[in-house]
């Protein structure tokens, strides 16, 4: 749900998030890096949860195969 905020955004930070998002619009460009910085933060979770071993289940070949039934 879109809520209107004003907020003061530094100018190349924007422009470079722009670029790098391949946004068009001011809206566009901070809620696409908003999203992604959201999704590298998962990303960040579960490597760091494989790393610690914690997804055991993953190696239990019953439980892969059930999964895909």
């Amino acid at each position: 749900m879109p809520v209107r905020t004003v907020v003061d955004i530094d100018e190349d930070s924007l422009n470079a998030a722009r670029a790098a998002l391949g946004t068009k619009t001011k809206v566009e460009t901070v809620n696409r890096a908003l999203v992604e910085v959201a999704a590298l933060a998962a990303r960040q979770r579960d490597l760091k949860r494989l790393v610690q071993g914690d997804l055991a289940a993953l190696g239990d070949e019953e439980l892969y195969h059930a999964a895909w039934q």
